[in-house]
This record gives C-alpha cells, sequence and structure tokens, in this order.
C-alpha cells in the first residue's frame, strides 16, 4: 500500500545513483542513501525535494557524486520519484490541496527539584505546623508535543498537547503555570491537556510590514520577562502582531491582544495589552532592544472572591496581591470571602544591549555579552506598585558545546501586577495571619525579592542541561520575626525535537 508506493517511488533514484557511484566497493554509503532516501519520501511535498537536495548535496561534498551527476540527480527527483509519492500518498490520506506543509515538535523535560525555606520549629506555640513542612524534594516531568499546519493564503492552525498535574481548586482541571507533572502514586497513570489551539491568519508579509493575527489558546504574545507572564502561561483570547523594517538595521515590534480571564455569568473579567519594541543592530558586534508595554485588567470586580486568606479559589497559582475581606451571600447564613484591593493597569519599560566579543575561553565561536532590565508601575496603587529587574547574560546554549550562566536580581512588590500570572518560580515563604493552626506556603507570587542564578549547556543541539537557583524573602512581612526566606533550585534535562 502506502509502504510499497514509498520504495517504488524512490527506487528509480537509488538506482540511478548506484550506477552512477563510482567507487563499487563503497556498499555502506550505498546502503545509508538508500534508507536515508527512503525516509525522506516520508516528508511532505513542501519539504521531500529540499531534503534529498540536500543529501544529494551532501553526497557531491563527500566526492561519491559529481556536480554533473548531483544536477542530473535532482532533476530527476523532481520531476519522478517526489511527485509519485505524494500521489499515493495523497491518494491514501487525501490531504486537502490548500494544505502546504506541515510541522511535528515538542519537548521532554526531566527535573530534579529543591525546595528549601526557613519555616521555624512551629509558627506559633502550639500551632503544630512542623520544622520544614515546605521543604520539598521532588522529581518531575514536562511533555509537550504540538503540530503546527501551514495552508495556502498565509493561514496556520496549531495545537500543543501538555502534561500536567490536576488543580485541586481550578475547575478547568490543570493547572495555570505549569506543564510539570510530579512523580507520586505508585506509577499513576498521568494527564494530558491542550496547552496551545489556535488559528492565525498573516494577510500581509512583504519584506517591509508583517501583520499577523490569531485566534485561541496561544502562547504569549507579549516580548516580557518571566517578571510579567510565568513562562508557561497560555491565555485564550486574540491577539495582533506587526513589525516594520526600517532597514538592514533597524525594525519595530508591536504586540496588541485581549484575553479572557475568568468567564462568569456576568460581565468578567479581561486582560487587554499593548507594546511596541524597538530592535537595532549598530555594529556586527553591538545590537540593542527598547521595549514599551501598557496593560490593564477590567472589570476585576468581577473576579469571584476567595474563600481563603490567600485568595486561592479559583485562583491557586501564587500569592502576594493586597486583598480585603467582602461578604459572600450564602443560605442558611453569609461568609467571609476576599478580593483584590487594588486595579491593576501597569507600564513597563525594558531594555537591553548585548556586545558580542570574537572569542572567550572554554567557549565555541562568537561570544555574546547581553546587560538587559525591566521596570514596572501601576499607578491605580497608592503602595507598594513597583517591580523591576537587572541582570547578565554571558554566552549563549542551544547549539552542541555552547553555554550561557546568568544573574539577575529582582524586586517585585505586592501590587505592581497580578500575581497569579507571574513565575510561579520565583518563590517565598508566606505566612498565614488568619487561620489557626496558621498554614504557612512557599509558592510564587509578588511582594517577593531576590536572585536567580541560572546555567544551561547544550550537549547536543536537541539536548540541554539546565541549573536553576532561586534565592528570596518576602519585601513586607505580615507577621514581622517570622522567617519567609527560601532557596528553589532545579536541574533539568530537556530534550528537543
Amino acid at each position: 500500500m502506502v509502504v510499497t508506493a514509498m520504495f517504488q517511488s524512490v527506487a528509480a533514484l537509488e538506482t540511478t545513483i548506484m550506477k552512477k557511484i563510482k567507487s563499487q566497493n563503497n556498499t555502506t554509503k550505498v546502503a545509508i542513501f538508500a534508507g536515508a532516501a527512503a525516509l525522506m519520501a516520508l516528508t511532505p511535498q513542501t519539504h521531500a525535494q529540499s531534503s534529498v537536495d540536500a543529501l544529494l548535496n551532501k553526497l557531491e561534498q563527500k566526492g561519491i557524486l559529481t556536480v554533473d551527476e548531483a544536477k542530473e540527480l535532482k532533476a530527476e527527483n523532481a520531476t519522478n520519484s517526489v511527485a509519485d509519492f505524494n500521489k499515493a500518498m495523497g491518494a491514501k490520506f487525501q490531504m486537502p490541496d490548500w494544505v502546504t506543509s506541515y510541522k511535528l515538535y515538542g519537548d521532554f523535560r526531566g527535573r530534579y527539584e529543591d525546595m528549601s525555606t526557613d519555616i521555624p520549629a512551629f509558627a506559633s506555640p502550639g500551632a503544630g505546623v512542623p520544622k520544614g513542612a515546605d521543604n520539598n524534594m521532588r522529581m518531575r516531568y514536562r511533555l509537550r508535543v504540538g503540530l503546527t499546519i501551514d495552508m495556502k493564503d498565509n493561514l496556520q492552525v496549531g495545537f500543543r498537547l501538555g502534561s500536567a498535574d490536576t488543580s485541586s481548586v481550578n475547575s478547568t482541571g490543570g493547572t495555570l503555570l505549569s506543564d510539570s507533572s510530579t512523580f507520586q502514586g505508585n506509577g499513576s497513570k498521568k494527564f494530558i491537556f491542550v496547552d496551545l489551539a489556535y488559528g492565525k491568519w498573516t494577510p500581509i508579509n512583504n519584506g517591509t510590514w508583517m501583520v499577523a493575527g490569531t485566534l485561541g489558546k496561544m502562547d504569549v504574545p507579549f516580548q516580557e520577562s518571566w517578571m510579567v507572564f510565568d513562562p508557561d502561561y497560555t491565555p485564550e483570547g486574540v491577539a495582533l502582531q506587526a513589525t516594520y523594517k526600517i532597514d538592514d538595521n533597524h525594525s519595530l515590534a508591536f504586540n496588541g491582544a485581549g484575553f479572557v480571564l475568568d468567564q462568569t455569568t456576568s460581565r468578567g473579567p479581561f486582560l487587554y495589552g499593548g507594546q511596541i519594541i524597538w530592535n537595532a543592530t549598530w555594529s556586527p558586534k553591538i545590537s540593542t532592544s527598547l521595549g514599551l508595554a501598557d496593560y490593564d485588567i477590567s472589570d476585576d470586580a468581577n473576579f469571584p472572591p476567595g474563600t481563603t486568606v490567600g485568595f486561592s479559589t479559583p485562583y491557586d497559582s501564587n500569592l502576594g496581591n493586597t486583598i480585603h475581606p467582602v461578604t459572600i451571600p450564602s443560605f442558611p447564613a453569609t461568609t467571609t470571602g476576599y478580593t483584590f484591593a487594588n486595579h491593576f493597569n501597569p507600564v513597563v519599560a525594558s531594555g537591553s544591549a548585548t556586545y558580542t566579543f570574537d572569542s572567550f575561553p572554554l567557549y565555541r565561536g562568537a561570544f555574546p555579552v547581553k546587560f538587559a532590565g525591566e521596570y514596572m508601575n501601576n499607578p491605580a496603587a497608592a503602595h507598594n506598585n513597583t517591580g523591576w529587574w537587572a541582570g547578565v547574560t554571558l554566552g549563549k546554549s542551544g547549539k552542541k558545546g555552547s553555554w550561557d550562566i546568568s544573574y539577575r536580581y529582582q524586586r517585585l512588590e505586592a501590587d505592581a501586577w497580578w500575581d497569579q500570572i507571574v513565575d510561579d518560580d520565583n518563590i517565598a515563604v508566606f505566612p498565614d495571619t488568619v487561620n489557626t493552626p496558621p498554614s504557612n506556603k512557599a509558592v510564587g507570587g509578588t511582594n517577593i525579592k531576590g536572585h536567580l542564578i541560572r546555567f544551561n549547556y547544550s550537549i547536543y543541539d536537541s539536548l540541554t542541561f539546565t541549573f536553576s537557583a532561586y534565592i528570596n524573602e518576602l519585601i513586607n512581612n505580615p507577621l514581622p520575626g517570622t522567617q519567609t526566606g527560601a532557596v528553589h533550585a532545579m536541574a533539568d534535562l530537556i530534550w528537543k525535537f
């Protein structure tokens, strides 16, 4: 069937090449090519031609084929084998003729994670909170698999599935800011959730202007640090993105979006944002980037009130925002809940400057050094309304044998931004000021200051080792004298495909 058609479609190409190979005793190379050519025939039509051509180029470089022989085989391949195979594939799977290409991609991350805190032996006399209640060592994994399908008329559809633990308070099931699943439950089965699902249209892409619109569940379209959006946050809504190429060295990027935060019976809260970024290359060694963004959470009064002091229902990712009590009508009596004390409409300024050295000890190739920072101010809050970070990155990982090391100091005050969507790995200990016995928590959010050290080493192009260490404490401690420090260390191995 399809497998038979595959071999028939590449048979002529393989036979011709083997006839043209001058070294008849080099059977290993012939076998390698035959297998590779068969595999390449499995690729979609838009990629099969270029894949076979790339292999022919490699055979030419190795001296197995002459220049003229390679050209002749490319022509034969273009007119015969690829067309025959795709005809057979189209007959079998009935792929619409408006689909031009597709790409399967993903990654797997294995993680060792350790949280160490300064929680005392007892939070208060007789409270019963043991020392190290939030100290934790665990093994985790993250699996993500996605598919993007490109079509005629500059249309694209994409989706990605991701692993995650379930959430005890989020009715949608998955956690908001994490695709990690914890090793637990004696071999219990794990959950897979829809991580991305979107449609995209790029009506303009002429070399000077690019304009694209996206609808669905997507990666954050704004170019901000983890202080503003956790890297695993995939909001739902619409986005419009554009770039304008001023010249070969300067460009402007525009990002705008609106996202649903909570769909209630009344008008639910939405997140709106707009951003402009100027990217510039001043010389082969020097480049800069400057960005300015404005965000707003509308109708935040319609957030359903939380039922605990941590405001954890239905939002349990982080803590830190200032809250105040409200009365929740219920039958036969009323209960006390909590809502946000401030509105959120911060302005965020960001910038970076990169200088690339010709070389550096223990590093392959040109060596970039990047200085970067970000500043946030929320004018809707009168106090504790700013956030900032500054840091440096040496090197750049991603290719086999490359590495980078970075340091950052961050201070994110309580009401600078909505605590539910910022980096959840940036943790500190939040004392419980209401419950008896208290339930202190080591989690991420706002009202946190401290250090981040990160090291990446790419063992191969597809395999990278990462070590990260957050060393933090609260900015304002609601219980003076209570220890709030925490160290969050993670060692990761990440496979990409």
